[in-house]
């Protein structure tokens, strides 16, 4: 019994833990996102100013205008797409901030399939 009156102030505490949103702090500067397809470890490099962000992947430079719909959530959408899957628009949301990263969840508009990842500020 004792012990279960112990543990009942701790999981109050826990339940209270806010994860950290500082997503001011990632609305601009250069970034760097690591991720696997099939094994192979792929970099992607954007750089994000306000409205528009420009990524570097393989080489290939492409742009995309942002539309932020609050502090922490967005919408990619690509200046120049080049089949129709790039002509659908991304959502994309912060979750947790660090100091110098963030974990987000991303997936098509309208779609209930999401994803998740990390970044890093690069500069």
């Amino acid at each position: 019994m004792k012990k279960i009156l112990f543990l009942f102030p701790v999981l109050a505490l826990v339940s209270c833990y806010n994860a950290e949103h500082n997503c001011k702090d990632f609305k601009n500067g250069k970034f760097k996102f690591e991720f696997e397809v099939n094994g192979v470890k792929k970099v992607t490099f954007f750089e994000r100013k306000d409205s528009i962000e420009i990524e570097t992947f393989e080489g290939k430079t492409d742009t995309a205008t942002i539309r932020w719909v609050s502090d922490c959530e967005y919408i990619l959408q690509k200046k120049h797409p080049k089949n129709m899957a790039e002509e659908k628009a991304i959502s994309m949301k912060i979750l947790t901030t660090a100091k110098d990263s963030y974990t987000f969840e991303f997936g098509m508009v309208g779609s209930e399939e999401k994803q998740r990842g990390t970044v890093h500020k690069v500069d």
